[in-house]
């Protein structure tokens, strides 16, 4: 079957970085499980089980090498994914054919296996929320102090500044990364545990000395990187593990989302764009548009990890005793597609804050036309303070407004507010003060301040140690 013939998974061809996906791959799945092997060969032989130094170094040996072919005609055999790699490398490892896989049941590769793989990838992620966190400082840092409309339920609220509104999102991907590290430095190993959590085949092994089996334990989880494992499991380890790694991913899903949609939404009110090339085309019909594509697509890839992510919770949940197969589904596909995704996600987020598009003159007309409704409390405290009564001048106020806003919504004119209450008597003592109470600086207070200190106190920390850039990743639509 050609290419062309066969269904490819977007998350591979279209979103995921080479880094990622290498992660999840067959080599890279098999490869951990060859390595807890021979770290299960060693740990035994050092402790008196009967494994020899030469079947070690035999399997050292041939430790990358795959036949996917004899692979598959052994699973296909055996129906047993476990033991089509346990008897193909046995024929490249005769000599330590008889002792692999000794005294373990398959989920000390697989469920040890899909935790290595975890962990690398929440470390993977580390380094692009990293990025996305110093591209959304950057950003934030560079419009500190451009005052803009503030929305409250997407209606016109107090002004706030560009850069003020980029620390919402970043304090968002902030959080998400504090989550990633959390978890990938908090997640146990699930160990030497047996084929119902007892380690009665091991202890068997060990003539009955239970010191051994746990001495076997720690020596082989140390030597997979690991600090600790799980106290007790049956045959697997707890589904929740896979929950709360779901929900870092979930996390990150979120705040990806609320920063496209927020995106999208100025994108509509012409004051930011997402980046686009020179020759990127918006509409196959309408040849005029700059459509926010790389943010619906954000908004598309979290919408899915977002939902993804309760196969994991129902999985936890519907667990028996000490093991049923129904997991399979969870470890195989759900979670690899959501660390995916959420790659891909994190990639066109940095693409999308690193090259994001400001228009301050968009931005300053549209607050022109709104500041003087915004400056009316200004202004009644200017007259009161000038000699006027305040009951007499909020209603004038109030009057001049319903007639402005009658201007402006029923019939397009522009805002004539401040030409009413700079022709009323009432405000003449302070209508020289008038252009001066309509300065946007006067009306975002602490932005700017709340900027620099959000840079330098939570991202700049979080930012320390950690490699940014060199991976790898393409935008595509």
């Amino acid at each position: 079957m050609e290419r062309g013939d066969r269904f490819d998974h977007p998350l591979i061809e279209r979103y995921a970085s080479p880094e990622m996906a290498q992660l999840f791959s067959p080599r890279a799945r098999h490869t951990a499980w060859r390595d807890l092997w021979i770290a299960l060969a060693r740990a035994e032989h050092e402790l008196g089980f009967p494994v020899t130094r030469e079947q070690i170094a035999e399997l050292e040996q041939h430790r990358t090498e795959f036949d996917w072919d004899r692979v598959a005609k052994y699973e296909k055999e055996l129906r047993h994914d476990v033991m089509a790699h346990v008897h193909h490398w046995g024929d490249l490892c005769p000599k330590a054919r008889p002792i692999i896989h000794l005294g373990a049941t398959s989920c000390f590769v697989t469920d040890n296996g899909d935790l290595l793989q975890y962990r690398r990838a929440l470390r993977l992620l580390e380094r692009r929320l990293a990025g996305v966190l110093h591209a959304l400082g950057e950003f934030a840092r560079t419009w500190r102090a451009e005052p803009c409309l503030g929305y409250t339920h997407f209606q016109v609220a107090q002004p706030v500044t560009v850069g003020k509104r980029a620390t919402l999102w970043a304090q968002d991907f902030a959080l998400d990364l504090d989550e990633v590290r959390r978890v990938a430095g908090w997640l146990p190993f699930r160990g030497v545990k047996g084929t119902t959590g007892t380690q009665a085949t091991f202890l068997t092994l060990a003539n009955g000395d239970h010191a051994v089996v746990e001495e076997l334990d720690r020596r082989v989880t140390k030597a997979m990187g690991f600090e600790r494992t799980i106290a007790v499991s049956g045959q697997t380890y707890t589904r929740k593990l896979d929950w709360t790694i779901h929900q870092a991913l979930s996390a990150i899903a979120q705040s990806a989302s609320k920063f496209a949609t927020d995106v999208r939404l100025l994108s509509h009110e012409g004051e930011i764009e997402e980046p686009s090339e020179s020759k990127q085309i918006g509409s196959s019909a309408m040849a005029y548009k700059k459509n926010p594509m790389r943010c619906e697509r954000v908004c598309s890839l979290a919408r899915y990890v977002i939902e993804t992510a309760t196969t994991s919770a129902h999985t936890a949940a519907t667990q028996w005793l000490e093991r049923t197969l129904d997991d399979s589904a969870v470890r195989r596909i759900a979670l690899p597609e959501s660390f995916l995704a959420i790659d891909g996600i994190l990639m066109l987020v940095e693409n999308v804050a690193k090259g994001l598009v400001v228009y301050p003159k968009v931005i300053q007309r549209k607050l022109r036309e709104q500041l003087p409704f915004l400056a009316t409390e200004e202004i009644l405290m200017a007259g009161v303070a000038a000699g006027g009564d305040r009951q007499d001048l909020h209603e004038r106020v109030r009057v001049h407004s319903r007639t402005a806003a009658h201007a402006v919504k029923a019939e397009g004119r522009a805002n004539p507010l401040m030409e009413l209450i700079a022709a009323d008597p009432a405000f003449a003592a302070i209508q020289a003060t008038l252009p001066s109470l309509l300065d946007p600086a006067r009306f975002v207070g602490r932005s700017a301040q709340q900027v620099d200190a959000f840079v330098r106190d939570e991202i700049a920390p979080r930012l320390l140690g950690v490699e940014l850039g060199g991976l790898a990743g393409d935008i595509r639509v």
